[in-house]
């Protein structure tokens, strides 16, 4: 027997935050839907973070607008437990339609019918529309210039847990976003003896003048500039970790982390790093420095009576590291035995049998709505602008989503002038 094919006007792929977010816009609407997730409700927060992790941003900014986290202060930093639990409860608020445990393998254009045919661990579902919300963080990229060395141990962020998780011994960490430098800092806290490949990066004051990073991108207006050619992947270093507090990377030197540039290449049980750890410290401090002028100059504009803070402006001595850079290392010399890649992620769309993704399976959007009528993508940075990714910020990408599927409801209920008449009768 044929399992019998079930038809849904719109399939929610991915039952993350940008899933639910779906979610809730569809029911206000009125749109029937069903999401489906391969795991559970936020599986990413649980089993795809390590155990120390919390939010980047205070709870008052990095939530849903329906919903607070219950029992925590708004200027604290969630644990990713809590996040997950908080999603969970966020979905069953208003009940909404998620199947768990079943995996999307295929989806198709259908034949002389609207929609598409998706192919399921479950069965088949019919679809006339799709979003794809299984967000920026679906596949660990680690460089082909990875050693071939069985002697070191190699993870990726997306796999570290805890510094107890790695053998006896040096770890090198490459990657200084807010992934890298937070696994960096935890495993020399830790005891271990650790160097930090530092690339191009922002590096934005956790708080100034008595307000936190995310409201002063607020009211400056960052949070909905548009991506700028070039610095797509240019990596965050922020952190909400031990109550949250700026990321300064010669105060990392200074505490025993010990800073190296970009990653070049191995070879023969050594690493090489690029001749330029200088400029890229100075880059972020650049953007550090920059972000502090701007909230000068917003709060003598607004009159805002908001404290000074002259100390925000001091810049550590640099460490021997930064003005020796070490441009060579030999694992065995070193002690190092183990990689942390903090090198992001890349996105799979190959169950996407449709003109959606370009020859490199990258997204074709404009705000979400691809070049296949009928598909979506919800979750991804940039997606409309530098909030995107943020729990706050897919949510309202989530409202233009729907808001376009409910467009689209009412052209295809329209009835010409004979349609009408016969209707009438």
């Amino acid at each position: 027997m044929t399992r019998e094919i079930e038809e849904i006007d719109t399939l929610v792929i991915g039952a993350g935050q940008a899933g639910v977010a779906m979610s809730e816009h569809l029911t206000q609407l009125g749109i029937p839907h069903l999401v489906l997730e391969k795991n559970r409700i936020a599986e990413a927060w649980r089993s795809g973070r390590w155990d120390s992790l919390v939010a980047n941003g205070p709870a008052w900014h990095d939530r849903f607008p329906g919903m607070t986290f219950p029992g925590v202060d708004p200027d604290d930093f969630v644990p990713k437990e809590q996040i997950a639990d908080y999603f969970v409860a966020y979905a069953d608020k208003f009940n909404a339609p998620i199947r768990t445990g079943v995996e999307v393998k295929r989806l198709e254009r259908n034949h002389r019918q609207p929609g598409f045919r998706v192919e399921t661990s479950a069965g088949v579902i019919h679809a006339r529309h799709v979003v794809a919300a299984t967000g920026p963080f679906q596949r660990p990229v680690i460089p082909p210039i990875a050693p071939a060395d069985r002697s070191l141990t190699q993870i990726h962020s997306a796999h570290y847990r805890n510094p107890q998780q790695l053998p006896d011994g040096g770890v090198l960490v490459v990657g200084a976003g807010s992934s890298g430098v937070q696994i960096a800092d935890e495993l020399q806290r830790a005891g271990k003896t650790v160097y930090l490949s530092v690339g191009a990066h922002d590096r934005p004051p956790r708080a100034y003048r008595q307000r936190d990073f995310c409201w002063w991108l607020g009211v400056l207006g960052l949070w909905d500039a548009a991506s700028q050619p070039g610095k797509e992947h240019v990596t965050i270093a922020v952190s909400g970790a031990r109550g949250g507090h700026t990321v300064d990377f010669r105060a990392l030197a200074h505490q025993g982390v010990n800073l190296v540039g970009l990653t070049q290449s191995f070879r023969e049980g050594e690493v090489t790093f690029a001749n330029d750890l200088a400029e890229n410290i100075a880059r972020g401090d650049a953007n550090y420095l920059a972000l502090l002028d701007a909230a000068d100059a917003y709060i003598a504009r607004n009159g805002l009576d908001l404290p000074e803070e002259p100390e925000a402006r001091h810049i550590l001595p640099d460490p021997a590291c930064l003005t020796n850079p070490i441009r060579r290392l030999n694992f065995a010399e070193a002690g190092i035995t183990s990689i942390v890649w903090a090198t992001g992620y890349a996105v799979d769309y190959s169950w996407l049998q449709v003109n959606a993704v370009d020859e490199a399976g990258r997204p074709q959007h404009q705000r979400g709505v691809s070049s296949e009528p009928g598909i979506y993508f919800l979750g991804l940075p940039w997606l409309s602008r530098r909030g995107s990714t943020f729990i706050w910020g897919v949510w309202h990408d989530a409202k233009y989503i729907a808001d376009h599927i409910a467009t689209q409801h009412k052209y295809l209920d329209y009835q010409d002038a004979t349609q009408r008449r016969h209707t009438s009768w």
